[in-house]
């Protein structure tokens, strides 16, 4: 007898997308394993408590499958579990190696059978870094901020007093000791030892890492050690050259964009909130002059992928912008 897994995620919580879900799951499970109907004991469902409105199992009849027998249950609050998840075991006979079946949202449930990244580049006060983690937390994988990394080179140069010049730049990258650690499910990001992940995000240092990120020394340091994170698991990263140079393979790629005022608005409510005066009018000309530098810099400029999904946050929510690009997300999956 074989035990075969799988498992999907569904949009809202509707007998719609709940029917079409399972549908779909079980007959990729049926498709990808060759199972005739009488090869199939039973098949055992269980959904995500945030999934109330129509049972699985029901749909899994309706579906055609109602020449087995059909079980569903309810899975307890889980903290952190992905969200409007359905689960599900066909025990089938035979004894040829079950081919496992996860889709949609459900895909990284399994990093041993599918690996995947989701590029957000952008300028800065996009949003992009507050959509990273907020979708990475809802994907259940890791989120990168690759934008914190230059920020502790920046900072090492501050404290340093090193000039923003070739040869200033390239003698002091070998001796940035930066380590990205994972705490209580949030990034720390720590320069010679010391966790600096609130002191990167000083507007003298936002200045500084536009700068210092010019540097092919340092863009390729950095580079190095983002590839061989996205390479062990899927991740969510950030930046401003994700997806056209650091993981032009993407599987996902995505452009997060809003106008200046609207970003030096977000930027300064943001530096309010810990304690720094804030100018506006001042903070939108560094974000426009740190735009300028980013696009035209020679060196990984700030661009759009070809490929890569447009999203315009300047009339939406943080919740309307990763609903947004998780529906992406699972349209492709």
């Amino acid at each position: 007898m074989r035990a075969i897994r799988g498992a999907t995620t569904i949009e809202k919580d509707c007998a719609e997308d709940i029917r079409a879900a399972v549908a779909e799951l079980l007959g990729a499970i049926q498709e990808k394993n060759a199972l005739a109907p009488e090869d199939i004991i039973c098949i055992l469902l269980s959904n995500t408590s945030d999934i109330v409105s129509y049972y699985p199992a029901k749909a899994a009849r309706e579906a055609g499958f109602s020449f087995c027998a059909l079980y569903s249950s309810a899975e307890p609050a889980i903290t952190g579990s992905l969200r409007l998840c359905i689960r599900v075991m066909v025990l089938a006979d035979g004894d040829v190696a079950p081919k496992h079946i996860y889709l949609r949202g459900a895909a990284n449930l399994r990093k041993d059978l599918h690996k995947f990244a989701v590029a957000l580049d952008g300028p800065s006060g996009s949003g992009k870094s507050t959509a990273a983690k907020l979708l990475a937390k809802e994907l259940n994988v890791l989120y990168l901020d690759t934008g914190a990394m230059y920020r502790a080179c920046a900072l090492k140069a501050l404290k340093d007093g090193v000039p923003f010049t070739d040869g200033a730049v390239e003698a002091l990258t070998p001796s940035i000791d930066l380590r990205i650690v994972y705490e209580n499910g949030a990034q720390h990001t720590y320069l010679d030892g010391k966790d600096v992940s609130e002191e990167i995000r000083r507007p003298e240092v936002s200045m500084a890492a536009s700068k210092i990120s010019a540097f092919s020394c340092i863009r390729e340091k950095m580079v190095d050690m983002q590839r061989k994170i996205a390479a062990e698991q899927s991740c969510v990263l950030d930046g401003r050259d994700i997806g056209t140079v650091v993981l032009p393979n993407a599987e996902f790629k995505f452009f997060i964009t809003a106008d200046a005022a609207t970003r030096a608005q977000r930027r300064g409510k943001e530096l309010a909130e810990k304690g720094f005066a804030v100018d506006l009018e001042k903070l939108q000309k560094e974000i426009e002059e740190r735009d300028r530098n980013d696009s035209t810099r020679s060196n990984s400029p700030l661009r759009r992928a070809e490929d890569a999904v447009l999203v315009d946050t300047s009339d939406m929510t943080i919740d309307e912008v990763v609903s947004y690009i998780r529906k992406k997300i699972q349209e492709k999956v």
